[in-house]
């Protein structure tokens, strides 16, 4: 059993290297530990867990969820009404909410932000949650078609078609009114994500003004004054060749940013840590009983738990070490009492890159349903969660978390059977023909060494990976590459499809079977896997329309099947656990809902 004996001094010492000797500051009221730097405090480019999470803290939406039950709570949004044919939201906006410079929160702030979202040159990953909007797609496809075409356009007349194409309207000052297409019974709990926060259109465009306008723009609202001419606008400009507007993100960095939530942005320092403080203007200032709060970043989960066991952090958010079972058998023989693990509404799994081709222009064997299906069914999930993981997590053969959703269920995919494997790569047309222990297919190909990418952040997708080559070899008598690498260069390699396989995590953001199958859209944001189906799509967009609530449970089950026995374009593992590290006696507030969603101005830390 693993005992934790490393001198306190030790601990200290290491936090100190860590975030810096020059700590010049009281210690913050809250401090969490975390693996991984944020990423952006942009929140309509917030994908991240990470991001999202200091996101509702910096900002906040028209209504946000309970975090103990995710019941849908009034935010910036005093009320709303919606229509009996659930087509129509009426958004009533608290007069007192105010932006940390002072400025109200008004309409005109959600109808920009929600434009950005829905702007081809933003890169969000996000984008399709409003096609449900009257209008949204159509414009998403005018301004794709703009930016394909070269077609330039100014930021007024963008804003313009915007205004006559989405109904996405201001009606005064403090209420906005959305027309949707199609009645989705998950639009409020969409719109509770920090990615559908409002931003504060002359930060983000740097508005260069002089003092006086300054005043103006606070006290009667930014749409009420001439903007500045683009020249004058710091981090934001249009490329003159294709026209795509050009975003410059130092302006979610301190001294530049402007939030409405609860807390501002005080201090970052990249990969080392963060420092949030009250916001001063925030409208309900009993909502947190902390001050401050500081986020340290450790990229090194052994130093990350030993940092919390030296007493310099509250909470640890997630625990890494390659000890964890270790620690989980402490809290059962009731050795310890800050380890807590619980399931998360999440899967863990590897996508299969479904491309035709990989970026070297060479032909991608994953393209093929069959030789997808047959690494699948080569996969034994019980030995990687007993001896990769060592968590035992739950397995599961297909992606959304099994009787997650009230009235959903559960699918079944498709499990471990080695033979059939073999079959079905045989089928795909590869198989050994001469007897060499090689697979090659008629013309003499040979199978290509698989490139299996894998984030260093964890051990964990090390050993699952060298579990995965095993099996394979073992199963299918292939040859598998790992590669290894950090979460920067892992993003952009998986976006870009430089991969055969990656490893990847999915965490649902609505209570709806969508919020998984979505991303198996042609057009999804999400969409690393280059997985295009026509029929899929067909099937997802007829499942839209139905109003029968049982009816469409049953449609979206069908899809998941379809999915997870033919098309198969990821390797499903296991639902995910999350493990945090905090002492409940003395720190409150954390829920350990499977949505994952921390609040962390909800947060009670004792003396």
């Amino acid at each position: 059993m693993y005992r934790l004996l490393v001198p306190v001094a030790f601990v200290v010492a290491v936090v100190v290297c860590i975030v810096g000797f020059e700590r010049t500051r009281p210690r913050a009221d809250f401090v969490f530990v975390s693996s991984g730097d944020v990423f952006t405090l942009d929140p309509q480019r917030m994908s991240w867990l990470s991001d999202l999470q200091i996101g509702y803290c910096l900002y906040e939406g028209l209504v946000r969820w309970n975090t103990e039950d995710f019941s849908i709570e009034p935010a910036a949004a005093e009320q709303y009404e919606i229509s009996d044919d659930g087509l129509e939201y009426i958004f009533h906006l608290r007069n007192d909410a105010r932006w940390s410079n002072g400025a109200s929160v008004t309409a005109h702030d959600f109808r920009y932000a929600w434009m950005r979202l829905l702007t081809p040159d933003t890169a969000s990953d996000y984008s399709s949650f409003f096609y449900s909007i009257s209008g949204a797609k159509e414009y998403w496809d005018l301004r794709t078609k703009q930016l394909q075409d070269g077609t330039f356009v100014t930021l007024e007349e963008l804003e313009e078609s915007f205004g006559s194409i989405v109904e996405i309207k201001v009606v005064d000052t403090f209420t906005l009114k959305v027309k949707l297409d199609l009645n989705v019974p998950y639009f409020l709990d969409q719109i509770a994500l920090a990615v559908c926060s409002p931003v504060y259109k002359p930060a983000v465009e740097g508005w260069a003004i002089d003092d006086s306008k300054k005043k103006l723009v606070v006290e009667n609202g930014w749409y009420s004054v001439e903007p500045p001419t683009m020249e004058n606008r710091r981090f934001v400009s249009l490329d003159k060749e294709s026209g795509r507007i050009k975003q410059k993100y130092t302006w979610a960095r301190p001294g530049n940013i402007i939030c409405n939530g609860p807390f501002v942005l005080d201090e970052w320092r990249y990969k080392r840590d963060m420092w949030l403080v009250r916001n001063p203007h925030y409208h309900s200032p009993s909502i947190t009983t902390i001050n401050t709060i500081q986020g340290i970043t450790i990229a090194d989960a052994n130093t990350a738990v030993l940092a919390f066991e030296g007493g310099q952090a509250d909470w640890l958010s997630s625990v890494n070490v390659e000890y964890q079972s270790d620690m989980l058998r402490q809290k059962d023989e009731e050795t310890r009492t800050n380890i807590h693990a619980f399931p998360t509404f999440g899967t863990d799994f590897f996508s299969f890159n479904c491309r035709p081709t990989l970026v070297n222009g060479k032909l991608n064997p994953f393209s093929n349903a069959g030789v997808r299906r047959a690494f699948v069914l080569a996969t034994n999930r019980e030995v990687i969660v007993k001896h990769a993981t060592r968590l035992n997590e739950p397995t599961v053969t297909s992606f959304v978390p099994p009787n997650s959703i009230v009235g959903y269920g559960s699918v079944e995919g498709l499990g471990f059977d080695p033979e059939r494997a073999k079959e079905e790569l045989a089928l795909a047309g590869w198989r050994d023909r001469d007897g060499d222990g090689v697979l090659e297919n008629a013309d003499g190909t040979l199978f290509p060494p698989i490139d299996l990418l894998y984030t260093t952040n964890t051990p964990r997708y090390k050993w699952i990976s060298l579990e995965l080559r095993d099996q394979w070899k073992k199963n299918l008598g292939v040859r598998v590459e790992l590669r290894g690498t950090d979460n920067k260069f892992f993003s952009s390699d998986l976006h870009s499809g430089n991969f055969m396989i990656a490893r990847g995590r999915w965490y649902g953001d609505y209570g709806d079977p969508t919020t998984f199958l979505d991303v198996f859209k042609s057009d999804n944001g999400n969409n690393d896997r280059g997985f295009v189906s026509i029929k899929i799509d067909a099937a997802l967009n007829e499942a839209a329309l139905e109003r029968d609530p049982d009816k469409r449970m049953e449609m979206l089950r069908s899809i998941e099947e379809e999915l997870f026995t033919e098309e198969v374009p990821m390797l499903v593992i296991c639902q995910l656990l999350q493990l945090y590290m905090y002492e409940p006696s003395r720190v409150t507030g954390l829920t350990s809902h499977p949505r994952l969603v921390q609040h962390l101005w909800r947060v009670n830390v004792a003396d």
